[in-house]
């Protein structure tokens, strides 16, 4: 499998980068888990009535010529439209742990003779992203979807510049219903040692934006302690 993919060789999608440290090494999440159900959460008419793509945006301060992780991309909402936001001297890597989604949205991008987008294959561990890449990284409506949280936060590290932001979009409510509650949330992104900067009520039903920032120093896994879920099925 190759390791990268324009647009117009969406065979040859796969890993970005070398793996990380394996699952095993890391605490279980005590939380439920959402299964991934669809690649696109409502329609785009009504996304682009709210600014989703341009709420975010303009929260995490994203400029031409930036480098921009959309991880968990899925159909590629975000991605088609941070591709315009970033230009030509910018980029973006749609990030996703099913491959068909990553074909599928590379055949639109081709349509749509968007040349600045790559494509990487990750695991449910690890996104697989290359190594200082990016300037910020959204994750949007998917945190929730993440089967081993405290490894997936650790692999994407070694991919953040030192000034970088991460963006997370969720709704609260428990993650069994496909949202995040914010202190569980916070808890799990302190855990790993990201700091927090500000959280944001996105308009219409669009959740919270909260947004982090790497740590100066990586923790040892073995220093990583679970959350404990407070709400028991949340």
């Amino acid at each position: 499998m190759g390791l990268s993919a324009t647009c117009g060789h969406a065979a040859d999608i796969g890993y970005l980068a070398r793996p990380g440290l394996p699952a095993q090494e890391f605490p279980a999440p005590q939380r439920a888990v959402a299964q991934i159900v669809s690649p696109s959460r409502g329609s785009e008419e009504r996304r682009d009535s709210l600014d989703e793509t341009g709420q975010i945006a303009r929260l995490l301060e994203l400029k031409p010529g930036m480098t921009v992780g959309d991880v968990g991309a899925g159909g590629g909402y975000h991605t088609v439209r941070l591709s315009r936001l970033v230009g030509p001297t910018g980029s973006v890597i749609a990030q996703d742990v099913t491959r068909d989604y990553l074909i599928a949205l590379a055949r639109r991008t081709e349509r749509l003779k968007l040349t600045n987008v790559k494509f990487a294959l990750g695991e449910p561990h690890d996104p697989r992203l290359p190594a200082s890449s990016l300037d910020a990284a959204i994750l949007v409506h998917m945190y929730h979807e993440i089967a081993q949280p405290y490894a997936f936060l650790y692999n994407l590290l070694p991919a953040l510049k030192r000034s970088a932001r991460i963006g997370i979009v969720d709704l609260e409510r428990p993650t069994a219903e496909h949202g995040t509650p914010i202190e569980l949330l916070r808890c799990e992104l302190t855990a790993v040692g990201y700091r927090e900067i500000a959280t944001h009520q996105l308009a219409g039903d669009g959740g919270y934006l909260a947004v982090f920032s790497p740590p100066e120093n990586r923790k040892s896994p073995r220093d990583i302690v679970a959350c404990e879920n407070r709400a028991g099925t949340r």
